[in-house]
This record gives structure tokens, sequence and C-alpha cells, in this order.
């Protein structure tokens, strides 16, 4: 999928908590540096979660992929592991995009006022669902709490609604399946200044597919 993916023209792919999930990648996350997984893992498990590259336009830039620890594994602390990745960055990227990977709003919201002025953009994935809050925060940093999922909406964050409002009422494990039908691809523009990295907008984007 991470190939096909880049084929079309991705520059960069972030992940999650779930990245771990088919232990396949596990080989090919040291082999594909464009393909991230959270960076406050630490550096015992497979891959990066940093990469450095250079736009179309030849501007310099830094993605880094960070996960939260509230209602998810209790890793390293992103806040602190922003800090070391932050500083050790070359003074020329100017460019920094954080896909921050994080269960609870309220420790999103507290990663984009930790970063403002510091990182271009900081926005918000993991909860499938897309929030209404894209703002520019003072410092000049792009931030939305979740920019939503790219999948089935006509379902339960992706899952068969049946099986997962069953699930709801016995409280029984069942299997996922992912539904089927129309899908929806949620995302985000940033448009930003490349001689200081500063946001200058930022607007929630959707295509919907039959």
């Amino acid at each position: 999928m991470a190939q096909e993916l880049l084929s079309l023209g991705l520059d960069v792919l972030t992940t999650g908590n779930h990245v771990w999930d088919k232990r396949e990648i596990y080989d090919y996350l040291p082999r594909q540096p464009r393909l991230l997984r959270p960076a406050n893992y630490g550096d015992s498990v497979p891959g990066m979660g940093l990469y450095l590259g250079k736009a179309r336009n030849g501007a310099p830039y830094a993605v880094f992929n960070l996960q939260g620890r509230v209602h998810l594994p209790p890793i390293e602390c992103p806040f602190r592991k922003a800090n070391e990745i932050l500083a050790q960055l070359p003074s020329e990227v100017k460019v920094r995009f954080l896909d921050f990977h994080a269960e609870a709003t309220s420790e999103k919201v507290a990663m984009g006022w930790h970063l403002d002025g510091r990182a271009t953009a900081v926005i918000g994935t993991h909860t499938h669902i897309p929030t209404a809050d894209a703002r520019l925060l003072p410092g000049g940093t792009a931030y939305l709490t979740d920019c939503g999922m790219t999948g089935p909406y006509d379902s339960v964050i992706g899952v068969e609604k049946k099986t997962v409002i069953q699930r709801f009422f016995t409280q029984l494990p069942a299997r996922f399946e992912a539904s089927k039908g129309m899908v929806e691809l949620h995302a985000v523009i940033v448009t930003l200044e490349e001689s200081t990295g500063r946001a200058t907008a930022i607007h929630p984007y959707s295509i919907i597919a039959q």
C-alpha cells in the first residue's frame, strides 16, 4: 500500500499506533524513509519519525510524526520529543509539518500551543472524524485537531455499522470489516511563507466519491 501511494506522487506518509498491526511492515520501514512511524516510540523499533526533503520548487522541509499518550500506549513524551526534533533541524529548514496522532483533543490542542511559532503546521489525526477548529495560531502555526479520514463515511469510523452497533449492545468482541460504498477523502491545505515557515492560511478540504 505504501509503495502504491508513493508511486502516485505523495511525498511522505505518516502513520500512528496501527502501523505495527502487520508484521510485514517491520522490515520495510527501515528501507523506506518516506514512510514514517511516530518518532516517540524511540530508537529501539524499526523506522524513523522524521523526514527531511525538498519540495518541487527546491524549498527544504521537514515532516515529523508523533503519537499522543492519553488512552494510547505509554511511550516517550511527545512534547519532549518535539523539542528534541526541532532542536536538531538544520537552520535552513523553515517548513516544519507535524502529524500528531492522538486520541485526546486536549493533548492535541496543547501540542498546537506548545509548537506555535516553531512549526508551520500541527495537524491531528487518529479519531477519523474531521473537526471544525482549523485556525492560525498567533505565532504563525496552522492548527487542526483532526483532519478526518479517507474511507467510507457511511460507517462507524470506517467499519460496518451493524457490527459496531452490536458490539456496543453486547460488549462482546467482533471482527471488524471495512464498510463498503461511498468514500470520502478529508484533508487540509496549508499556505505558507517559504522564507519564514509561517503559515498564512489553512483550509479543510474534502472529496466525496460515489
